[in-house]
C-alpha cells in the first residue's frame, strides 16, 4: 500500500554494503530515501550516478540520500558500489523494506520505460553491461523525510526510469530552510 505525505516513514534496519548502520531520518535535515529495482538496472545505476556527481551541492543544502536495492550486498557491490559513493547504498535481498513503503511490480512499466527512455537506458548500460538488459519488475520510489521522520513528499514511479525530479527536491530544501528560518 502506497504511503503519503505527511504520514510519518516506517522504521528501517538498514545497514549499508559495508555494515554500517543508516538513519533515514537526520535532525534539521531532509533525506531522500530512494528505492532501487536490483542493482544491475540501468535506469538506477544511472540515477545513483546523478546522484553521486550532485551529492556535494545537495548535502551543502541539507539534504541526505539513502539508497536502497532490491539485491543481495555482492550484487549492489558488483553494480552500483564498484566505486566509492558519498552515500550509504543498502541491500534488501528479501525486498522486505520495499514492502514496508509500497513499492510495486509491472511488468508493463518496465517495458514502457525500455521503450521511452531509450537515452537514459543507453546511458545506463554503459555503466552495468548487458546485465541491465536481465532485471526484475519493480518500479522505483523515492521519499523526501524531514529530520521529525515525517514523509515531506512520496514519489513512486510511473515506469522504471521514473524518479522524483531534482528541481522537485531543490525546491523542496527551499521550502525546508525557509520553514526552519521562521
Amino acid at each position: 500500500m502506497r504511503l503519503f505525505a505527511p504520514e510519518i516513514a516506517p522504521v528501517l534496519d538498514l545497514v549499508d554494503i559495508h555494515g554500517q548502520a543508516i538513519a533515514t531520518s537526520q535532525p534539521g535535515r531532509l533525506t531522500l530515501l530512494s528505492f532501487f529495482r536490483d542493482a544491475a538496472c540501468p535506469f538506477c545505476n544511472f540515477r545513483i550516478y546523478e546522484l553521486t556527481q550532485r551529492h556535494q551541492e545537495l548535502s551543502e543544502r541539507g539534504l541526505d540520500v539513502v539508497a536502497v536495492f532490491s539485491a543481495s550486498q555482492a550484487e549492489v557491490l558488483r553494480f552500483a558500489g564498484h566505486r566509492p559513493r558519498p552515500f550509504p547504498l543498502a541491500a534488501d535481498p528479501t525486498s522486505r523494506a520495499h514492502e514496508v513503503y509500497g513499492i510495486e511490480r509491472s511488468l508493463w512499466r518496465k517495458l514502457k520505460a525500455i521503450v521511452t527512455r531509450v537515452p537514459t537506458l543507453i546511458r545506463g548500460l554503459r555503466l552495468v553491461g548487458l546485465a541491465g538488459l536481465n532485471t526484475g519488475n519493480l518500479m522505483p520510489a523515492d521519499f523526501l523525510i524531514d529530520g521529525r521522520g515525517r514523509i515531506v513528499e512520496a514519489y513512486y514511479g510511473r515506469d522504471a526510469g521514473d524518479r522524483i525530479p531534482l528541481q522537485r527536491v531543490e525546491s523542496l530544501l527551499r521550502q525546508d530552510r525557509n520553514r526552519r528560518a521562521a
